[in-house]
């Protein structure tokens, strides 16, 4: 009996991507029933890639039907693979090959300014998704993805993630909640994201669950390649276990909140100015500090006030966070500017660090800068503002150490 299965997305609407059905057979073949807008530039090759996907397969006797919107190979090897799972195909491996070289590993104390959500199942939104120059890019496997479009939007992350160029951008992952989650995990850890992001956490265990299957995929890959893990809050539950979660595996290299779902936990309405989690902001910063790992700010979802983006951002950075998400490239510039230490800011940092420094080499502990006393967590707080400007590209000069009494 023909078994058969379908993946991918048809319409005169899509771009980027193609809808394919597979009918696996006991005899007959390979038969290819092909529709494509580049037919005359790409038809053949489309079609010599269609069977290499089913050859690594191992399936010999398939009618192939596809309907082609201008797909990128690493989306055609995706979306060919997910339709044949869906036909009962079991075996094989068909991993395109890497087309783009692996980037150094993370460091865990990134710069994480801006973060840009990618729908992991919209193909046409990855490929030039480095050219807004987000500090990291999410290929989103949870929220953005219907439950019926899962699996093949898993295996469009995982080529994605060995054929696109994301820039300089941190690749980061959101997977499912668990335990789905961990089906995500064994396709895309091999091909070594830098972040895995775990939504609604409420639990360390949820964690140490992460960070166990993360290692488990590491060892079968042969990779020792560094994964950070960046818990999501998201309830109630979630933020009042922050500092737990946040200890959870030493993987752990941030920690965000998720606003729509803790606001709908809480039963109040998400609003503009964000009273209503200010407590649970506050709450989830303070636990990432204690646990010294970054804080992350949750998304700003009106698009087009910019304005009220900025204002969000500033009351973020007051409280404590280092970056927040980004729903549209749009928001980047603006979070890039907001999170960045003025010129003024940048001066008085280099002020305190020469002024310590001029002190300490003349045997003092502790010196004053005008009327304000300078200690060691004063420099500490300094040095981390410099470094960070350094990292953001901003002109950082050496200051001349200021008078200073002891």
């Amino acid at each position: 009996m023909a078994q058969r299965g379908q993946a991918g997305r048809r319409g005169q609407d899509v771009r980027s991507d193609l809808w394919v059905g597979i009918e696996i057979r006991d005899q007959g073949g390979i038969e290819i029933a092909l529709t494509s807008r580049v037919e005359p530039y790409y038809g053949e090759r489309i079609r010599e890639q269609t069977r290499s996907i089913l050859d690594a397969l191992q399936i010999a006797d398939a009618r192939v039907e596809i309907e082609d919107q201008g797909a990128l190979p690493f989306v055609i090897a995706a979306r060919i693979e997910a339709a044949a799972r869906a036909a009962g195909a079991a075996d094989g491996n068909a991993r395109p090959e890497r087309s783009v070289p692996l980037p150094p590993p993370s460091p865990r104390d990134r710069l994480r300014r801006s973060r840009l959500y990618l729908p992991g199942a919209e193909p046409k939104f990855l490929v030039n998704a480095g050219l807004h120059e987000p500090d990291a890019i999410i290929l989103d496997l949870e929220d953005s993805v219907h439950p019926d479009q899962k699996d093949g939007a898993r295996l469009v992350v995982r080529n994605a993630l060995r054929c696109v160029d994301f820039g300089r951008a941190e690749r980061m992952v959101r997977i499912n909640q668990l335990p789905s989650g961990l089906l995500d995990l064994e396709e895309v850890v091999p091909e070594g994201p830098d972040v895995i992001l775990i939504p609604k956490v409420e639990d360390p265990s949820q964690v140490a669950a992460v960070d166990r299957r993360v290692e488990e995929c590491c060892v079968r890959a042969g990779t020792s390649r560094a994964v950070w893990l960046m818990p999501i809050l998201e309830s109630a539950l979630g933020v009042e276990h922050a500092l737990e979660i946040a200890r959870a595996s030493d993987r752990v290299c941030a920690l965000t909140i998720g606003l729509e779902d803790l606001t709908a936990d809480l039963g109040v309405a998400k609003t503009e100015e964000g009273d209503e989690s200010i407590y649970a902001r506050r709450r989830v910063a303070n636990a990432a500090h204690a646990a010294g790992v970054e804080a992350i700010d949750s998304v700003y979802g009106d698009v087009g006030n910019l304005d009220g983006l900025r204002s969000w951002a500033v009351r973020s950075r007051a409280m404590g966070f280092e970056g927040m998400g980004c729903v549209h490239p749009r928001q980047i510039r603006p979070i890039h500017e907001t999170f960045a230490p003025s010129r003024a800011e940048i001066d008085r940092a280099l002020q305190v660090v020469a002024a310590f420094r001029d002190a300490e080499s003349k045997g003092h502990t502790v010196v004053s800068l005008g009327t304000k006393m300078i200690d060691p967590p004063v420099v500490a707080r300094a040095v981390r503002l410099v470094d960070r400007a350094k990292a953001m590209g901003l002109a950082v000069e050496e200051a001349n150490a200021p008078e200073s009494e002891p």
